[in-house]
């Protein structure tokens, strides 16, 4: 396309530090365009490159708080994100409204935070609803705890797509001491969301100190499959306020798939489709039943042709025999397709009739997501360049590996909102005539992570943890 790849390598101090948001759009500009000169300029577009082809955004994190009810030891949130308060509904509007503009319709939101169940309930149905008035897809980011079915029910209703729940021994709930005692709380979560509509996603940080168990919980995920959508595993990080640091080499893309797949007791394909970076994501799809995993991703020729004749597609995955008419339609019109399709399945069905006949026809669709965040000092380039998880911030969207490592330069802006004198203050949740940027005290209250262990007096952590 007559971009030039540029240089990658690691981001100076002074380069992360002058990273801005992207600029809004051009109404003249296809974001579709866009981000396939993204992936060009980054070298990583080819027959498999889903960004910039089916997609011009993978997803977009809409931050409505900053405050959590946990204290995980890799959290990427900052050290003073406990004392910001909660951004304004009508600025929350304002930025899903610009989410719109920059990627248009069916773009997925990351509704997050912070736990986004810690905002006021009616506000986060309104926030909900909203994002599917825009006709885009809301999802929830939540770790459960105030994750009610009556909640949800009621996100569901307003139009809520999945239900990501993060579990995982980061967090360091009391009584559990690992992975394989977090499934009954697993196991709880999936009640709560089964049968309201919603996709079901599960979130697992992987780390040093639970690689060994990951087999364990690939293997959850495929028991319960019926109910599961999304297995997301994301790799140890050193960013934001977590006191855990980055891992001692262990944790990888390659190590992670391998256990994955030693769960699973299947061979997984995790390099074929490519969703941005391949250093950043892998994606794999399967077909579970009667226990056994087949996997969907291992041919690459048809793959990539089923890529070109459906990009323009739109599946709505809670209306999945609407999105199977719609292929069997191109299908009937693509005869090409068809032909590479059909060797490739009759292959399939032989690998896994007797799993099916043993179910007695039910399988259940079942795709793994890894991805592997970047250390907040070793940000790369091309990989930034290549981002498809996008956080929008008041000037818009930035890359979130960058939006993590810089997070303060964020979130303790003071914010204009339209038609109001003055500026919102982050840190009051006031409007004041001219707020600056400070920096909020570190108290027993506030602090978190890292500063909670090495910066608040042992007298005040004391007082704060006898605290009922």
């Amino acid at each position: 396309m007559g971009v030039v790849q540029k240089p990658g390598g690691c981001m100076g101090a002074m380069e992360v530090a002058a990273a801005r948001p992207y600029p809004p759009r051009a109404p003249q500009d296809d974001p579709m365009l866009l981000a396939r000169e993204r992936m060009v300029e980054n070298g990583q577009w080819h027959p498999l490159q889903s960004m910039g082809r089916r997609w011009a955004m993978g997803c977009v994190a809409l931050e409505i708080t900053q405050r959590c009810n946990l204290d995980c030891t890799l959290c990427y949130l900052s050290d003073h994100s406990e004392a910001v308060k909660d951004i304004p509904l009508e600025e929350v509007f304002r930025r899903i409204d610009a989410i719109r503009a920059e990627y248009g319709p069916d773009t997925e939101i990351q509704v997050t935070g912070g736990d986004p169940t810690l905002r006021d309930r009616a506000e986060l149905v309104r926030i909900i609803r909203h994002i599917r008035h825009r006709r885009m897809i809301p999802n929830l980011f939540t770790n459960g705890i105030k994750a009610t079915r009556d909640l949800l029910a009621e996100l569901a209703g307003a139009g809520l797509g999945d239900v990501a729940f993060h579990v995982d021994t980061t967090q360091e709930r009391k009584g559990f001491s690992d992975e394989a005692s977090l499934h009954p709380l697993r196991l709880e979560y999936i009640a709560r969301a089964r049968g309201l509509g919603i996709g079901i996603v599960f979130n697992t940080t992987v780390h040093d100190g639970n690689l060994a168990d990951i087999p364990d919980v690939a293997e959850f995920f495929v028991r319960n499959a019926a109910d599961v959508r999304l297995a997301s595993f994301q790799l140890q990080a050193d960013t934001g306020r977590g006191v855990a640091g980055g891992s001692d080499g262990g944790v990888s893309i390659t190590r992670v798939s391998q256990q994955i797949q030693r769960g699973a007791g299947a061979r997984i394909s995790f390099d074929t489709p490519l969703a941005g970076h391949a250093d950043c994501n892998r994606h794999a799809l399967t077909l579970v039943a009667g226990g056994a995993v087949l996997d969907l991703y291992d041919d690459k020729r048809v793959l990539a042709a089923l890529l070109a004749e459906t990009a323009d597609m739109k599946f709505e995955r809670m209306a999945p025999w609407q999105g199977a008419w719609r292929f069997a339609r191109r299908m009937a019109a693509r005869p090409a397709l068809a032909r590479a399709l059909l060797p490739w399945s009759l292959r399939k069905l032989r690998e896994f009739w007797r799993p099916l006949l043993a179910a007695r026809g039910r399988a259940h669709r079942l795709a793994f997501f890894i991805h592997d965040f970047m250390d907040a000092r070793s940000l790369d380039r091309c990989r930034v360049g290549a981002c498809i998880f996008m956080v929008q911030t008041a000037e818009g969207p930035v890359s979130m590996c960058v939006h993590n490592a810089k997070r303060d330069a964020f979130i303790l802006q003071p914010l204009r909102l339209e038609g109001q004198p003055g500026a919102w203050n982050p840190l009051t949740g006031q409007m004041e005539a001219a707020p600056g940027v400070t920096t909020p005290a570190l108290t027993a209250k506030n602090a978190k992570g890292r500063v909670r262990i090495t910066r608040v007096p042992s007298a005040a952590r004391n007082q704060k943890e006898s605290q009922p």
